[in-house]
């Protein structure tokens, strides 16, 4: 199997696996509970928490688990527009974000707010503009550190100082394309997303960073947990599997980065070569995902016909709803026929080169029979 998937998910390490079945059997108490193996329970989420806390760069009580970045989003947007309705009724996005995100968007909007959205230039925010829409009535600033498709990547560190000229409205960023693949600066984030199985740990657990200046109201209610702004008894091995994963994921942080910017140019300089097949993703995007087009042929077709090949990559953002073009590849390129015929490519350091061969070659022979 060649596996060119990975920003829709990752198999989980086997580190990430034991650590899951070890905590599982040895700390069975509920960590809500007043009694030893409860208070076991509690200072091993309370140890996770401080070393996920210092990956991060936050501290530990903002650190608040969910059952992934979905839910992270969701409770981000609610949480800020319940609690801070009465500041205003704007909210600036770009047309680049996650389909979490652009649902709810779209909901919040019949709920009567003004929704505005931040130009850009080449896929990154154009910060002139967000500088020009940004006023007293904006409440939410939700944009992406990467997007999911194209892989472009924002500077939030520059965004979120823009907005703080502006101390009612809060930032929120979907981080969940960064985190194990490049180090965000969250300094200037309000509020930030992720879940662990886009860099090799388990699905169902997920993070929302809240500074701990800012306040909620939390999208589930109903008991004690970590936090108040999130209910639900915590799990443990969950929570330890989420700190290993992001452990493994900094040890080598650097080296593995500049391993896939390698497999990414000689991928590149590959399709280049290769007739109908349109780059999408800028040299600026991060090296992991690599968006193309191919004139003329279905990018559904060429999915299939790789995936007989035990070769797996994706049309667009897994969670996207099905519709006939992509939003993220037309707001990069303005060009329709590129946005109806967008593939995604995300490799990992666990790619090799002589994987990209075949699927290189693979590619060849599936437009050149398709095409006849």
């Amino acid at each position: 199997m060649i596996y060119l998937d990975y920003s829709a998910t990752t198999k989980p390490e086997k580190e990430v696996l034991d650590t899951f079945v070890k905590v599982s059997n040895d700390f069975p108490g509920n960590p809500n509970s007043l009694h030893k193996l409860g208070l076991e329970s509690n200072r091993l989420i309370d140890a996770a928490t401080e070393k996920i806390a210092s990956y991060l760069g936050v501290k530990k009580n903002e650190i608040i688990y969910t059952s992934g970045a979905t839910e992270s989003n969701n409770a981000a947007i609610y949480g800020v527009l319940n609690k801070y309705n009465e500041r205003g009724k704007e909210v600036i996005t770009t047309n680049l974000e996650h389909s979490s995100i652009n649902e709810n968007i779209d909901y919040i909007e019949k709920l009567g707010y003004k929704i505005i959205y931040v130009n850009t230039i080449n896929g990154k925010v154009d910060l002139d503009d967000l500088k020009n829409k940004l006023n007293n009535n904006t409440i939410l600033v939700t944009i992406a550190s990467v997007n999911s498709e194209t892989g472009v990547h924002q500077d939030i560190d520059e965004i979120g100082k823009i907005i703080k000229e502006y101390p009612r409205c809060i930032f929120h960023s979907d981080i969940t394309q960064s985190v194990g693949k490049v180090k965000e600066n969250l300094k200037n984030v309000d509020l930030a997303s992720f879940s662990a199985q886009k860099f090799y740990g388990l699905k169902g657990i997920g993070c929302l960073i809240k500074k701990e200046n800012i306040e909620l109201i939390p999208l589930i209610k109903g008991g004690k947990s970590t936090t108040i702004y999130r209910a639900g008894t915590p799990s443990p091995a969950l929570i330890a599997s989420l700190s290993k994963a992001l452990h493994l994921a900094h040890t080598n942080l650097e080296k593995n980065y500049d391993y896939v910017k390698e497999l990414n140019s000689y991928l590149r300089n590959s399709l280049k070569e290769i007739d109908k097949v349109h780059i999408n993703s800028p040299e600026n995007a991060i090296p992991h995902i690599l968006n193309i087009s191919i004139e003329g042929i279905k990018p559904e077709t060429v999915m299939h016909a790789l995936e007989e090949k035990d070769i797996y990559i994706s049309t667009k953002t897994a969670c996207s709803k099905d519709n006939d073009y992509s939003k993220a590849v037309y707001e990069l390129t303005n060009n329709i026929d590129y946005a109806k015929h967008s593939i995604r490519i995300s490799l990992s350091y666990k790619t090799t080169k002589e994987e990209l061969n075949i699927f290189i070659n693979e590619l060849k022979k599936i437009i050149k029979s398709l095409s006849i």
